[in-house]
């Protein structure tokens, strides 16, 4: 017999392969977009930084703002390099604190951790301020209001980030190449210039030139502490190099030299129009604002560049967004921070450190009135601790790997240690008296919470016998208590829950000595009767009017009785069907609970009864 078969009209569609969440990871261009917004956007500030400083020695201390960015160059260099390291070193993320915690030991991974966290949150107040700072200078008459506005920029990053670090990459690229394309075309025009072509931003502004100079020499170190501003935000990208697409560290190292080379020509570049304009600062206008009139004329470009800085500027926080959750996981991975942190959610997001990080910058900028220069003292002098431990960790992991080539890997570390260890003595130096003082006590104290936060958890895992096989499991005879107020189908169902749980159910009620109380129990005790569910109904009285105590009096009494016995307390609620109707509760349940839990080691069960 023959047996027929046709071929199918088509092939079974193939299976779609699982999603494993890298459609929600960056790409080297999106991590720029992310990550890399902090250290492009100072050079709205950082050129600044050194010209306010210079300019106390007149305008012959102006004419070193060259050589000091050159030198602020040449150190971005030495990082990027060594981050690059970093990142094919540790793909697991962490920077500095992974590099530290494997070969300085642990204290020294808490002191870069927390330098990196209080570098984050003040880089987005710095960030938000600067954007701020950018705008009421192209519309003086919101100067006023710059606090309102900056905490509006806060919330708006907030709730972008919120939805996960690939959608506000994703929104943040067209604000990015704006701001590099018109920085760069400043640059470009500019160096035709002969002369500025406008100077209409900076008339009717007082000069903050000295007219008395004073020595350049003494003020070299402090601009160049000053401009190092601008390097903050370079180790983001080796901090969060898990939310890379794979291979994660390839690209987060073609990030990190894109970020070093679009950063050092936009510093030079502004560098070299403020010497060749013979710029000089003034209050209430940004240098870079004076730079777009000198170069393009006070025009729709120069507002268009002024857009393009307060957008970027506002939006650099983001890098802390990107970078200190990611940091916050591993401390608390490491049981240095509430387990809270390393809770993950959809699209790659950690809720818990992006509400922490809003909630503690928007205190700074409460406490600085939406004021950069209150600020900037403040910034740098952690991540200048934490460039040296990382690049110092590094020379040891070199050393002890001794791979091709390690020695002069290990020397450009070593150098990059060097210089950024100066750096961080000279910035803590030239600033102490105008801040710095609080970094310098918060650091310590961080670490010491980090260590306080690590012996709990210690505490907490030697009576939970974490790591240790536990007994076998054992039955016991168990009660099961149901506080009672009236009767009803909540009643009911809570007895028939309780039913299921243990051995013996009693009922509880709590008596109080006034009269409408006492009626009210009677009654209870005359329907109980009537209804007769075959379980005992306890009176508790209870001479205070309190409703937890008496309870969990009943319990230890109950526990001394019958000390092998396991007591749970099943306390039922409704649950409401609209959210406002949670207004209307009496919120007894929580009061019961609340005291049980304080006052006795009975197990406690909320039973909620949805509404039909």
């Amino acid at each position: 017999m023959t047996v027929l078969t046709s071929e199918p009209d088509s092939a079974p569609a193939p299976e779609e392969p699982p999603d494993t969440g890298e459609r929600h990871r960056l790409t080297a261009v999106t991590g720029l977009a992310a990550l890399s917004l902090d250290a492009m956007a100072s050079v709205a500030y950082g050129p600044e930084a050194i010209v306010l400083v210079l300019a106390a020695a007149g305008a012959h201390g102006l004419g070193f703002t060259l050589p000091v960015t050159l030198a602020i160059a040449a150190l971005l260099a030495v990082l990027v390099a060594s981050y690059r390291q970093v990142i094919a070193a540790f793909p697991d993320g962490g920077g500095a604190y992974a590099v530290a915690k494997k070969h300085l030991g642990r204290r020294t991974g808490l002191v870069a951790a927390a330098s990196l966290v209080l570098d984050y949150v003040l880089n987005v107040a710095v960030a938000v301020t600067a954007g701020v700072a950018a705008l009421t200078s192209a519309f003086p008459a919101l100067h006023e209001d710059r606090l309102r506005l900056c905490l509006a920029v806060l919330v708006l990053i907030t709730a972008v980030n919120l939805r996960g670090i690939v959608d506000s990459a994703r929104l943040f690229i067209v604000p990015t190449v704006v701001f590099v394309g018109s920085v760069l075309t400043l640059i470009a025009v500019g160096l035709f210039r002969s002369a500025p072509v406008s100077t209409a931003a900076s008339d009717g502004h007082a000069s903050v030139l000295a007219d008395d100079a004073t020595t350049v020499g003494a003020l070299l170190l402090k601009a160049f502490a000053s401009g190092c501003s601008a390097l903050t935000g370079v180790e983001a990208i080796a901090n969060a190099v898990p939310v890379f697409r794979t291979p994660r560290a390839r690209r987060a190292q073609h990030a990190e030299v894109a970020l070093g080379a679009v950063l050092g020509v936009m510093l030079i570049g502004l560098s070299v129009l403020i010497s060749r304009f013979h710029l000089q600062p003034v209050e209430g206008v940004t240098v870079l604002a004076q730079l777009t009139d000198a170069a393009l004329g006070h025009n729709a470009a120069f507002y268009v560049v002024q857009f393009a800085t307060t957008i970027l500027l506002a939006l650099s926080a983001n890098t802390s967004f990107g970078g200190l959750p990611v940091l916050l996981k591993l401390l608390a991975r490491d049981n240095h921070l509430p387990h809270v942190f390393a809770l993950q959610a959809d699209r790659q997001v950690h809720r818990h450190g992006v509400l922490a990080l809003a909630a503690v910058s928007a205190a700074l900028l409460l406490f600085s009135g939406g004021d950069t220069n209150t600020l900037v003292p403040l910034f740098a002098i952690g991540v200048f601790v934490s460039f040296t431990i990382a690049q110092v960790g590094m020379v040891v992991h070199l050393r002890g790997e001794r791979g091709r080539g390690w020695r002069g890997r290990a020397l450009l570390n070593g150098v990059g240690a060097l210089l950024t260890g100066v750096s961080a003595v000279v910035v803590t130096a030239t600033k102490f008296q105008d801040g710095a003082w609080l970094i310098v006590i918060a650091l310590p104290l961080l670490v010491v919470a980090f260590e306080t936060v690590r012996r709990a958890y210690g505490r907490i895992g030697e009576r939970l016998g974490i790591g240790e096989v536990p007994e076998p499991p054992r039955r016991a005879r168990s009660v099961v208590v149901v506080p009672v107020s009236d009767l009803t189908r909540l009643t009911c169902e809570a007895l028939s829950a309780a039913a299921c749980l243990g051995d013996e159910v009693r009922a509880v009620n709590v008596v109080h000595p006034d009269t409408e109380d006492r009626a009210r129990s009677y009654e209870l005790q005359r329907a109980w009767a009537r209804w007769d569910p075959g379980v005992a109904l306890a009176l508790v009285p209870s001479e205070r009017r309190s409703l937890g105590h008496p309870v969990a009096a009943y319990v230890r009494e109950t526990r001394r009785a019958d000390p092998g016995t396991r007591i749970t307390v099943l306390i039922p609620e409704t649950e409401p069907e609209r959210w406002w109707h949670r207004l209307l509760q009496n919120r007894r349940g929580a009061v019961v609970a609340r005291a049980v839990r304080r006052e006795t080691d009975a197990l406690i069960c909320r039973l909620r009864f949805r509404l039909p």
